[in-house]
């Protein structure tokens, strides 16, 4: 059998297997950075990914439930309650709120929007790997933070640049995750290295990231083919 990775192999494998099929590489997202959404496309998009960003607290709750490690407990919860927003910090969801507010929805009308079928599909299907399999595979899944704040940065600059009707106050949620993804993924990454001392555990570690990156992927497939490629009508309450 190969010998383990050392850290820094595990990222640099971790980056070369994620990297060709990171979102930054969809049409969709392509559009975005050129400036070639409508408004109601780029409202399509906030309202179908705020089901992904309503659901990271379930997968976070699952990769809890199944951990028995108590150090890691306490790590995990330490970041989810960060996520979740603690104090004057805004979490992850009151976050994407208030983007889409300042993109011209109403906050209730997004949360009680049915998403499209692909994107919930593939977000509870997240959900249940993370209940079904170990708890380093459920954290691993975080190992797409890696790759985060380069395309989180060109995101927002092109939101900034092309996307002028959002008003600016909708930024500060970019802005929040690029400030502190570097540390959240620091942590994913020394927690998976950590415990995952052989090739296949790293591997399987590996293919956890995947597995979030085409969840990723399928959401965006599903918002670009409804959107973008036809041009379904949006709710009228949207």
């Amino acid at each position: 059998m190969a010998r383990a990775f050392t850290r820094d192999e595990f990222v640099e494998e971790l980056k070369s297997v994620l990297g060709p099929r990171y979102i930054d590489r969809h049409p969709f997202m392509q559009a975005l950075y050129d400036g070639r959404l409508s408004k109601k496309q780029v409202r399509a998009w906030v309202v179908n990914r705020f089901y992904l960003q309503n659901s990271i607290g379930s997968k976070d709750a699952a990769i809890l439930s199944n951990c028995p490690v108590p150090e890691v407990r306490r790590i995990w919860i330490s970041r989810t309650l960060r996520r979740e927003g603690m104090g004057d910090s805004v979490g992850d969801v009151d976050g994407w709120l208030d983007f889409a507010e300042a993109a011209g929805l109403r906050r209730e009308t997004v949360r009680q929007a049915k998403c499209l079928p692909g994107v919930r599909f593939a977000v509870d299907g997240l959900v249940n790997f993370a209940r079904r399999g170990t708890w380093l595979e459920g954290v691993a899944t975080s190992l797409y933070e890696v790759l985060a704040k380069e395309e989180l940065m060109r995101r927002a600059e092109a939101l900034k640049e092309h996307y002028g009707w959002i008003r600016p106050e909708g930024m500060k949620f970019f802005l929040s995750r690029i400030g502190r993804v570097e540390r959240d993924s620091g942590v994913v990454v020394d927690l998976v290295t950590a415990y995952a001392k052989d090739r296949r555990t790293q591997e399987a570690a590996i293919m956890a990231a995947v597995e979030m990156s085409d969840v990723t992927w399928s959401m965006h497939d599903a918002v670009y083919m409804n959107y973008v490629a036809v041009d379904s009508p949006l709710s009228a309450s949207y």
